[in-house]
């Protein structure tokens, strides 16, 4: 077989699969609404959980930066791309979590890899749970470490692949606080519990939680009383720009900057954008009142639903899962919903577990009770 039959083999099993994905250029997907030519869409699709995409300050903080420092970084933090910015923002989301230190990367892909890739070693362990995001997977199955996989949220899955033997090497427990598909949270103190009484490390992937619960937005660990050996903070959800940070102990940042080479030979994240970070970090440690917003949003969305044919998922968090099952179906509704005018997108395998299609619904705080009883409406009528 050619590389182009492999590639239009392929192709053409999505497609008969119904999972075959499209991109759809729009004028601006970030906010309330989405606007796509002339159309504009209630959007149930966005991760800016605060809305602080549109944010005054955050954009005044990005052109300022900008003025000041200019559109890119010009370089690997380790030759030029290293500025005050950055530093700023680094040391303020150490004091923020509570952790000796914080490493700035490119995106939360970035730095999952980065630090999975840089830690471990042949004869290492990686436990990971079974839905843990495709960036940990990938990077443990692309590991020289052993990756093993937990059921969903049992420790006691996790407490039995802890007490098998190994290799003499070191075990890393991987799990994401707030899970992006379903939704649900992590036991993380469990998990802690069991990883501390094995040698293990922790490592937690908060791109969800972070900025939406715990006090000043501290996210999952903070709310369950964890920290962690290694937390994962992403800055593309509730902080409404992009980029990640790890947090660890002094030790292993140093490692970290000899080692990780997504660091090393990756361009840094603009200044500017640092600076529109420090913006957003300021605002969602002010934010009760955006936290209190979507979760008055979370409440009434979940109560409507609960009243529909289909399964929602144990989440209290922004993502509100409503399972379909067929993929067919999923994107039926989907397209039903877009007629509708409501942007709504419909999530199938692989990206979720086979049989689990489903309308991945998003709110932010800025929906509107109006906006919501609308979702619903369409959907009581959509069986």
């Amino acid at each position: 077989m050619s590389w182009q039959q492999r590639i239009s083999h392929e192709l053409a099993q999505r497609r008969r699969d119904d999972a075959y994905r499209t991109r759809q250029a729009n004028d601006g997907g970030n906010g309330r609404w989405l606007t796509q030519g002339e159309r504009r869409y209630l959007n149930f699709s966005s991760n800016d959980y605060l809305g602080l995409s549109r944010d005054a300050g955050v954009i005044a903080a990005w052109r300022q930066g900008a003025r000041r420092y200019g559109a890119g970084s010009g370089g690997s933090g380790h030759v030029t791309g290293y500025s005050v910015a950055h530093a700023a923002l680094e040391q303020a989301l150490a004091d923020w979590l509570g952790y000796p230190r914080a490493l700035l990367f490119i995106s939360g892909y970035a730095a999952n890899q980065a630090l999975v890739t840089a830690l471990t070693r042949a004869g290492d362990r990686i436990l990971a749970d079974k839905l843990s995001h495709a960036s940990l997977i990938e990077a443990a199955t692309l590991s020289p470490a052993v990756l093993r996989r937990f059921v969903h949220n049992q420790p006691s899955a996790l407490e039995t692949l802890l007490a098998k033997p190994d290799d003499g090497g070191e075990t890393l427990v991987v799990t994401e606080g707030v899970f992006s598909m379903d939704g649900d949270s992590a036991p993380l103190a469990e998990l802690q519990r069991l990883s501390r009484a094995a040698g293990a490390w922790l490592m937690v992937d908060d791109a969800h939680g972070i900025g939406v619960c715990g006090e000043q937005g501290r996210g999952s660990c903070w709310r369950q009383g964890v920290r962690p050996d290694l937390l994962v903070v992403t800055f593309g959800k509730a902080f409404g720009v992009s980029g990640a940070a790890v947090l660890c102990e002094q030790p292993t940042a140093e490692y970290l900057l000899q080692f990780a080479r997504h660091l090393i030979y990756s361009t840094a994240m603009p200044a500017a954008q640092a600076c529109a970070l420090s913006a957003a970090l300021t605002r969602i440690r002010q934010g009760d009142d955006l936290r209190a917003a979507l979760q008055r949003n979370i409440r009434q969305l979940r109560a409507g639903l609960r009243a529909l044919p289909w399964r929602l998922t144990d989440s209290d968090s922004a993502i509100q899962p409503l399972i379909v099952g067929d993929n067919g179906r999923a994107l039926e509704l989907a397209q039903r919903l877009r007629a509708a005018g409501m942007w709504v997108s419909a999530m199938r395998p692989p990206t979720v577990p086979p049989g689990s299609a489903r309308l991945r619904i998003t709110l932010t705080a800025a929906h509107q009770p109006e906006d919501i009883d609308r979702l619903l409406e369409v959907l009581r009528h959509a069986d």
